[in-house]
């Protein structure tokens, strides 16, 4: 099977993870168990998630001229993702994300720095390797103009897109027309559409909208019927990067040609293996250990 080419227009960061017992409260001091850094970002987690899952894969971006940068490109590169459209820009420190994770789940503080040099003109830098892409990922943590022009380049270049609507804020019905696909988790969802039935918004937004609901797996209207897509069971040790995971997982198996259904199961599959790992990234799953999951 040939490998499915996606693009990630996206953030990428270093992640600052502390592990402690429990979080502190405001104006309080807590000892932590551990540091430690490691790559991170939306963007970069869905681009290293998909190359894992055997997609090859061209991140675009924009990362620090500084240390962080150039460890952010060298673990792209130990994961065979093309960095060719990534960029070390000299008036913005890299990207940095402050993540505390305590009592069974993680808060996270981001500090986008070089992230939004990402900007249309940017991406429109890259409308060869858009062109030729079977699909395109992209998030939020970007300029929310970035967004709007990647959804129209898509648009103009016949390309389907996937947002992940993370970090949650208002989106213009414009946009959500543009995109192919969605994938907001339950909060973020009754945030885009307030006081809303969400069955009703599934309904509205057929095979479009597909709202992950954590261990309840993801719901979507197919046409005709609401369908939900069982997660699978796992012992938690992290849950950092478990979306990232889920919407590279399924934006991969979508661009083989994989059906709703078998695209969202591999994509919980591979969602429910990377919470079993310390980290974004370190947990994430190969193809293969995918594939034997699906089969347990």
């Amino acid at each position: 099977m040939r490998k499915p080419k996606i693009a990630v227009v996206g953030s990428s960061s270093m992640d600052l993870l502390v592990t402690s017992e429990r979080r502190p409260l405001a104006g309080e001091t807590v000892l932590g168990d551990s540091f430690q850094t490691v790559p991170g970002g939306k963007g970069a987690n869905q681009a290293v998630a998909a190359a894992k899952l055997g997609a090859e894969v061209y991140m675009i971006g924009c990362v620090g001229d500084d240390p962080y940068g150039d460890e952010i490109l060298a673990n792209f590169n130990a994961h065979g993702v093309h960095t060719d459209y990534v960029e070390p820009v000299t008036h913005a420190k890299s990207g940095t994300a402050h993540i505390i994770l305590a009592e069974g789940d993680n808060s996270i503080v981001v500090v986008k720095g070089a992230n939004d040099a990402v900007t249309p003109a940017y991406v429109n830098g890259a409308r060869d390797i858009l062109r030729e892409s079977d699909l395109v990922l992209i998030q939020q943590e970007l300029p929310e103009e970035t967004v709007i022009e990647t959804a129209r380049l898509c648009g103009e270049l016949n390309v389907p897109l996937l947002l992940n609507p993370a970090p949650a804020r208002e989106i213009p019905d414009t946009l959500l027309e543009q995109v192919t696909y969605i994938t907001p988790n339950e909060h973020e969802a009754a945030l885009m559409f307030p006081g809303q039935d969400l069955s009703d918004v599934l309904r509205r937004y057929s095979t479009k909208l597909f709202i992950t609901e954590g261990a309840e797996g993801v719901r979507y209207f197919n046409g005709e019927q609401e369908v939900q897509v069982p997660s699978f069971l796992v012992d938690v040790v992290d849950t950092t990067g478990a979306g990232d995971t889920f919407n590279a997982a399924f934006g991969t198996a979508m661009a083989e040609g994989q059906t709703f259904v078998e695209s969202l199961r591999f994509a919980n599959r591979a969602a429910s293996l990377s919470v079993q790992g310390l980290g974004a990234q370190g947990g994430m799953p190969t193809r293969e250990e995918v594939e034997k999951g699906l089969m347990e």
